[in-house]
């Protein structure tokens, strides 16, 4: 059943059968006065006796038509639950297409009908273009290998014509074998679709993401299930389907925050490719590509201590050149500078000549809140510890954290003084900054320089994020701003110049992983400019990466320019071993949520206090409870305790014993009002 685990039930529960069931059958039965979808998970050979069936509640009906979950899934996501602390229900029953469980077996059976009447055959169709040196040694040492293949290729290297060889290779050895691709946004996947669309006849290929309607997400599962797709495209979720006849898991920006899921069952999609490669296949070893310019920490690690296999490839495809590192010291700029006027100058430059520009601010929105300068109000949200971000193109006030929004006033409500501004600034002002400095630019046909945006706010409409990114691959964009949608992923021929307008916030950020999160932005962001080499040397043209900063002298910056990601990732790991951060340490964090703020204290605090004499409880660390960095969202109080140890084995045991204790408190006094916990195994945010 899908329980969370604050919900202190079982991981199971007991039904009886006339006939014996197979694990991994699906079923409908009863659970209350409902009748749901669940999942055989293991089932005695033998009858039930009189007393049991007297106690249990009879299966209402067997979805015979669709094959059962193999062994390989099953243990995947009780793997899945097991690490990542949550219930066996929850994470199985999360990865099925929501469709699917509310249909009977008559319903499946007409479905099952439909696909049974598509054949796809992968014979692959043309070969794509001619190897580097570098993508045929990729691929030659990817077939020599049982580890996981760490592949750190440069922004522009062919990282995705890698992928494509390595799936065409797969189905040439075992034309019935099935692939999975990842990608960690649903805004990458119109391209990958594309690429692959290209390379492979029309069936054998389907996408799975949460932007897919139900019905279309069921119609691909099923299509994946029963072993008709040849190659799956997705997001993380994509890692919890079922491939019976997987061979080939291709992890694309394996950094990505993305991967980890932030709500929910709190696993990493990345980390559970790596295990569902290590469960193999029927007939042969399962593989597993994790693909990045800029690898995480924890990847990178895994390489050097030999769990991984590294390979590079350092060099552009055609012989693009790298951008160069164009730093705009913010100290000497006049008062209120935005845009420093030699950035807006090159990218009017750019324009003449028919080149783009993208601009990078990752902060949607027209300013981060409205404030009064006479009486220090500011537009914070009634339900949450946060501001509302003012909207300026539909004039409102909208929380990004629990969606309450409200026009803005024409007045401030606490003084009525009528001169209330905008304080900060994000995606939408920039946008419109840009459009009036440089209203005298011109295109090279004579016309005004066109500038759009990318970020949530203008994708929300279905088609609208292929309709953007066509008007930009047509040229008929010349300044493109946006958040990190736009910095990762694309393929952009005609952009020479990336500029990063507000960097410093992640300088000095708390959480030890901003630089690294920081110089990865910078370094994808400055892979989408010269990816055209042809096209740079025929304009005459440079490529290049402005960033503004009050911070010149920052190291980062150093390895920046250089574009050497190896000595950056040497000094941040250096600098976790010192302070025994991960990858040195593993972590977890239980967070509470609620009524009031001392409830959700209260319950971890006790629970601290009550854990002594558990398992592993000697080899960790337990910080006092603290409020979140957003402490109330939706007018629910939030609080969290990190749990630290150098031990895996221990942190594990611990966590797993400690849930009884936690699920023992809330009846107590002092923590009456709490609403749920929940523990976040491998947190990528403290």
């Amino acid at each position: 059943m899908t329980t969370p685990a604050h919900s202190g039930l079982g991981p199971t529960l007991g039904y009886w059968s006339e006939r014996p069931l197979a694990p991994g059958t699906l079923v409908r039965v009863p659970l209350g006065t409902r009748e749901v979808l669940g999942m055989v998970w293991d089932a005695p050979a033998e009858p039930p006796s009189p007393e049991l069936e007297a106690l249990a509640r009879p299966v209402q009906q067997v979805l015979h038509e669709l094959a059962p979950l193999d062994q390989r899934w099953r243990q995947l996501v009780a793997f899945a639950a097991r690490y990542y602390q949550r219930s066996l229900g929850e994470m199985a029953l999360a990865a099925l297409p929501p469709q699917l469980r509310e249909l009977n077996s008559e319903q499946l059976q007409r479905r099952l009908k439909k696909r049974k009447a598509v054949e796809t055959h992968a014979t692959a169709l043309p070969q794509g273009p001619a190897l580097s040196p570098e993508q045929a040694e990729a691929l030659g040492k990817l077939e020599q290998t049982s580890k996981p293949v760490l592949l750190f290729g440069a922004t522009g290297s062919g990282k995705t014509e890698v992928y494509l060889r390595a799936v065409q290779d797969m189905l040439a050895r075992d034309p019935q074998a099935q692939a999975l691709v990842m990608v960690p946004e649903i805004n990458l996947t119109p391209q990958l679709e594309a690429r692959f669309a290209e390379r492979f006849p029309a069936g054998s290929v389907v996408s799975l993401h949460s932007g897919l309607t139900p019905a279309q997400r069921l119609g691909n599962w099923l299509s994946a299930h029963l072993g008709q797709a040849r190659i799956v495209l997705g997001t993380r979720m994509a890692v919890l389907a079922s491939l019976p006849r997987l061979r080939l898991i291709v992890v694309d920006e394996e950094h990505d925050p993305s991967y980890k899921s932030q709500e929910g069952a709190r696993y990493s999609a990345r980390d559970l490719a790596v295990y569902r490669a290590h469960l193999g296949a029927d007939d042969g070893p399962c593989q597993v590509l994790l693909g990045s310019a800029t690898p995480s920490l924890e990847s990178w690690y895994a390489a050097q201590q030999g769990r991984y296999l590294r390979l590079t490839m350092p060099q552009r495809v055609g012989g693009g050149a790298w951008p160069r590192l164009r730093l705009v010291d913010m100290n000497h700029q006049p008062k209120h500078t935005v845009l420093a006027p030699a950035l807006i100058q090159a990218m009017a430059d750019r324009a003449a000549r028919g080149e783009q520009s993208m601009v990078l601010l990752n902060r949607r929105g027209y300013a981060p809140v409205l404030a009064c300068h006479d009486c220090g109000w500011k537009s914070n949200c009634p339900h949450c510890s946060a501001h509302t971000v003012f909207h300026k193109i539909d004039r409102t006030l909208r929380c990004h954290h629990c969606g309450h929004t409200t026009r803005v006033p024409r007045a401030c409500p606490e003084c009525g003084n009528l001169d209330i501004t905008p304080m900060g600034r994000g995606t939408e002002q920039i946008e419109e900054q840009l459009a009036g400095l440089l209203a005298d630019a011109r295109r090279p046909d004579g016309s005004p320089v066109r500038v759009a945006r990318i970020d949530a706010d203008t994708t929300r409409a279905k088609g609208s994020l292929e309709s953007r990114l066509a008007d930009m691959h047509a040229g008929e964009v010349d300044v493109l701003v946006g958040t990190q949608m736009i910095a990762k992923g694309h393929d952009f021929r005609r952009i020479t110049l990336v500029a990063s307008v507000n960097t410093d916030s992640g300088l000095f950020a708390s959480d030890y992983r901003a630089p690294e999160r920081l110089f990865s932005l910078l370094l994808q962001a400055a892979g989408r400019a010269g990816r055209d080499a042809a096209f740079v040397a025929e304009q005459g043209s440079s490529v290049e990466l402005w960033v503004q900063t009050w911070y010149p002298q920052h190291p980062l910056f150093a390895a920046l320019a250089k574009h050497d990601y190896p000595t950056f990732a040497e000094q941040q790991l250096s600098e976790r071993e010192a302070a025994q951060m991960p990858p040195y340490a593993y972590q977890a964090l239980v967070r509470a949520e609620a009524r009031t703020q001392e409830a959700a204290q209260a319950l971890l605090t006790l629970a601290a206090q009550a854990s002594d004499g558990l398992p592993g409880r000697e080899q960790l660390t337990l910080y006092p409870a603290v409020p979140m960095a957003i402490q109330r969202v939706a007018n629910v109080e939030r609080a969290q305790m990190l749990v630290e140890s150098t031990s895996r084995p221990a942190l594990q045991a611990f966590l797993a014993a400690w849930q009884d204790t936690l699920h023992s408190l809330r009846g107590l006094p002092e923590t009456r009002g709490v609403i749920r916990w929940a523990i976040d195994v491998d947190p990528l945010t403290i």
